[in-house]
């Protein structure tokens, strides 16, 4: 074959990349977990499976260091508990850009886009902590972004909950910002178009589910609905879709009809609840990535959503709070594994692939003895003591483990803590000999009885943890073997 002319070649290469589809989607890499990955581990999954931007709720300097000339774009972010300081301080801002964005940019070559201030920071059950803060902050970030001359290159954004705005019937026509924060959400919708930044709006078709059982289920999906709504001829067949231009009908109907917008977050949780499993969770995200890669919009914006998927891998210190499918939004197990097939259109594969040379810790679990008895009055209080401690969200109605007797559920507990605690032989010692280690996988069906990764940072979380542990458990035979 004859060789192409410079030129003509990458004339041809970019118009393979403006047309390719499914281009450009994203993934939100979160990090509390008690056992993350190797930062270089994940880079390379992001680049397996052709992922072209990621987001981050930190500015974390391993993390950044090993997306050094990755050619995945970056959204680096600020924490809510930061707001305070940067909103008060211009110094502090500038100090937090030179340190979290310019210093990567110059010496690591980190592709960094934007920079998210804050993190949905008007959730109601704040109770309006962040309202006067996160613009100040946006301005100061902003400020110190122009000083370092970086605001061409990075964008300033906030994160929103979709609470932010509403519709007063079921139409997406009647929406507009939420009454308490209008003014304000103006402010900052003002800010966001003066600077050539984006609306960061986090999308939850799920959420609409748990918090009412009566929520039409097809609705949720992208594969058409019997409850779909005419808005003046616009057809909604999806929640997201309708909530999306929600948010486009309250932009326009405040004068920011153009504002470009970005899906910070959209995904479905595999575990913690009923409606929280492996099937629904592949059918919405097939069903929007399709979408993405047919180049379909909503019926307000034709185009092809910007978003970044929720999440890449579970994590299993986050809080439980809002419900226990809280740590189960990953594509992937905590451990990289994928969960279900998936295709990004990113790729030439079929579908995603996992993390490669992931290392464990030895094969063996802590189960209930099998001399023990489920009526030993020491059960329950080992159970809450485990369960405390560790992830228990896979057991309860309608979960992975929900099909459990009682020794499998006492002993998926014990091994759950087990694990967490890096194998320690002290983490396998209930009291009156409830527990026992074995090398017998005792997963049942989907029910897995997992093994934790073995990396640098669990093995030094193991080592400084181990006297602890000791004590700990120590204390607690005490409590537990109380009259």
């Amino acid at each position: 074959m004859a060789p192409l002319k410079s030129l003509g070649f990458m004339a041809l290469l970019l118009l393979a990349l403006l047309i390719s589809p499914g281009s450009g989607i994203g993934v939100n890499w979160g990090t509390q977990a008690t056992h993350p990955l190797p930062p270089s581990t994940v880079v390379q999954m992001l680049k397996d499976n052709g992922f072209q931007k990621v987001k981050l709720f930190d500015a974390d300097a391993s993390i950044l260091k090993a997306l050094s000339k990755s050619g995945i774009q970056v959204m680096v972010g600020i924490p809510n508990d930061m707001l305070l300081s940067l909103a008060n301080s211009v110094q502090a801002a500038e100090d937090w850009v030179a340190q979290n964005v310019s210093s990567h940019v110059s010496a690591n070559a980190v592709d960094i886009r934007y920079v998210a201030v804050g993190n949905e920071p008007f959730l109601e059950t704040y109770n309006g902590s962040y309202v006067g803060l996160t613009l100040p902050a946006l301005g100061n970030v902003q400020a110190a972004l122009i000083k370092a001359g970086l605001a061409s290159q990075v964008k300033v954004t906030v994160p929103l909950n979709a609470d932010v705005y509403g519709s007063s019937t079921n139409l997406p026509s009647d929406g507009d910002f939420r009454s308490d924060i209008h003014e304000l959400m103006l402010q900052i919708v003002k800010f966001l178009n003066d600077n050539g930044a984006p609306f960061t709006v986090n999308i939850y078709p799920y959420i609409s589910l748990y918090n009412d059982p009566n929520f039409p289920i097809d609705f949720g999906f992208f594969d058409g609905s019997s409850s779909a709504i005419n808005d003046g001829g616009r057809v909604y067949e999806n929640v997201f879709d309708a909530n999306h231009d929600t948010l486009v009908w309250a932009l326009q109907k405040n004068g920011y009809g153009n504002l470009s917008i970005i899906v910070g977050e959209i995904g479905w949780p595999t575990d913690g609840d009923k409606n929280a499993n492996l099937k629904y969770a592949q059918r919405f995200n097939q069903g929007f990535m399709s979408r993405v890669m047919a180049g379909k919009g909503t019926p307000m914006r034709s185009s092809p959503v910007d978003a970044y998927l929720f999440s890449l891998i579970d994590e299993d210190a986050k809080s439980i709070k809002p419900g226990n499918f809280e740590l189960h939004w990953g594509l992937f197990y905590l451990d990289g594994q994928l969960k279900y097939p998936l295709r990004l259109g990113t790729t030439s594969s079929n579908g995603l692939v996992s993390a490669k040379d992931v290392r464990y810790l030895a094969k063996k679990w802590c189960v209930m003895s099998p001399t023990a008895s489920v009526d030993d009055p020491q059960v329950g209080p080992s159970v809450s003591y485990a369960c405390s401690h560790a992830d228990c969200t896979s057991l309860g109605y309608g979960t992975s483990c929900g099909n459990l007797d009682s020794r499998g559920n006492i002993s998926y507990a014990f091994n759950n803590y087990y694990q967490i605690f890096n194998q320690l032989d002290s983490a396998c010692m209930f009291p009156n000999n409830l527990s026992s280690v074995t090398d017998n996988d005792p997963s049942v069906g989907d029910c897995k009885f997992r093994i934790m990764i073995q990396n640098l940072i669990a093995a030094e979380q193991g080592i400084a943890s181990s006297l602890r542990l000791n004590v700990i458990v120590f204390v607690s035979l005490l409590i537990f073997t109380l009259p």
